[in-house]
C-alpha cells in the first residue's frame, strides 16, 4: 500500500486549493494509497529556512536539523511513496507558509556538489497544484520554475493550475465593488469549469500512485 502526504498551503477551508487537494486525494485512494494529510495553517508555529547550513553536514544529509511545526511534515514526506501538495497564488507567488516548507524541503537536499548535486535518496512523484483568482496562463513561467526545482530535488512532479477561481460566495456584500472582473462570470465558470478541474485533480492524484508503484 502507498502512502501519499497531502499538504494544503492555503488557509480557506473549503474552497478552491483545499478542494482541488481532496479530489486529488480521493485519486489517490482510488488506487489503494492511504493518506496523511497536513494543513500548514493549522501546524504549530515554523519558518522557513533559517540558513544555519546543519543540513550540510554529513550525518544530517537530506535532513532539516530546525525543529519546529514543519519538521512532521519533512520526516512525512521523506517516508512516502508520493506528494501531493497545493497553493493558492497570492501576489504572483504561492502563499508563504508554501515557500517555508519548499525552502526546506528543496534545501536539505542541495549539497553545493557539482558531481551530486542532491543528496535525496528516495525520490518520490510530485503533484503540484497553485490556484489563482487569475487566468491559468498568467503562471506559466512561476509553475514551470517550481516543477523543474521540485523534479530535481524531489521526485518527477507534475502540475495542475487553476485559474479565474470564485473568491466568494456573494461579492455584493463587500465593502466596495470588486469591479475588476465580472463576479456573475466567475460564478458561471466555478459551477461549469471548476468540476472538471476537480476531475483533472482526481486522475493526476490516482496517476500518482501509479507513478510511485512504477506502472507509468
Amino acid at each position: 500500500m502507498k502512502n501519499i502526504v497531502v499538504v494544503n498551503a492555503s488557509p480557506r477551508k473549503g474552497w478552491n486549493t483545499d478542494t482541488l487537494l481532496t479530489h486529488a486525494s480521493r485519486g489517490a485512494e482510488s488506487e489503494g494509497a492511504t493518506i496523511r494529510r497536513f494543513d500548514l495553517f493549522r501546524l504549530e508555529k515554523y519558518t522557513g529556512c533559517i540558513s544555519c547550513f546543519g543540513c550540510k553536514k554529513e550525518k544530517n544529509k537530506g535532513h532539516c536539523i530546525c525543529r519546529d511545526g514543519l519538521t512532521p511534515v519533512l520526516d512525512a514526506i521523506r517516508e512516502s511513496d508520493g506528494l501531493i501538495i497545493g497553493s493558492p497564488n497570492y501576489l504572483s507567488e504561492v502563499s508563504a507558509s508554501f515557500r517555508a516548507l519548499y525552502e526546506r524541503l528543496i534545501f536539505q537536499n542541495l549539497t553545493y556538489n557539482v558531481e551530486h548535486y542532491c543528496c535525496n535518496a528516495h525520490p518520490v512523484p510530485v503533484l503540484f497544484i497553485l490556484t489563482s483568482n487569475a487566468p491559468d496562463t498568467y503562471y506559466t513561467g512561476l509553475v514551470e520554475n517550481y516543477r523543474q526545482t521540485l523534479d530535481r530535488f524531489v521526485g518527477p512532479t507534475d502540475t495542475l493550475v487553476c485559474g479565474d477561481t470564485l473568491q466568494l460566495k456573494d461579492y455584493s456584500k463587500t465593502d466596495w465593488p470588486w469591479n475588476l472582473f465580472d463576479a456573475d462570470a466567475k460564478k458561471v465558470r466555478h459551477e461549469n469549469v471548476f468540476p472538471k478541474e476537480c476531475e483533472k485533480a482526481f486522475q493526476k492524484g490516482a496517476e500518482l500512485v501509479r507513478k510511485s508503484a512504477g506502472n507509468v
